[in-house]
């Protein structure tokens, strides 16, 4: 993991979820996802949508040409957990596909304009993940 991830999870932990400089007032989960390859657990920190009964995470990798490694690692193993503010619990992971992927990502950038830059950025169009709670 690098640096500023690690020092984004220590913030986000010591702060009931909560983080500033470039994340301030950003919706922010700790994902933690199996490694596709090792098998281990990566834990990495993700912008979210949530809509009450799904959350959302989007591989944008900030409009870079690949996906994010833990977008491959719930492809592979979509068991996967989340910490939201204080709460940790389990989920399984669902890429959308079609015209929900497209409604759910638009609503991502409307809300967080990064976003349609990201998509702009890049010839490959950003995955959208549902997380759905199973524990």
């Amino acid at each position: 993991m690098n640096d500023f991830n690690s020092r984004v999870i220590e913030e986000f932990r010591s702060n009931g979820g909560k983080v500033g400089g470039q994340f301030r007032g950003a919706p922010l989960l700790l994902l933690t996802s199996t490694g596709a390859r090792t098998g281990q657990p990566r834990l990495t920190p993700v912008m979210y949508l949530d809509d009450g009964k799904r959350l959302y995470v989007f591989a944008s990798k900030a409009g870079a040409p690949t996906n994010p490694d833990w977008y491959h690692n719930l492809v592979n193993h979509p068991q996967a957990s989340v910490e939201v503010g204080e709460e940790q619990y389990e989920v399984i992971a669902t890429v959308l596909t079609g015209a929900e992927r497209d409604e759910i990502y638009q609503r991502q950038a409307a809300l967080n304009p990064g976003f349609a830059e990201y998509q702009a950025k890049t010839t490959r169009t950003i995955p959208v993940v549902a997380l759905e709670r199973t524990g």
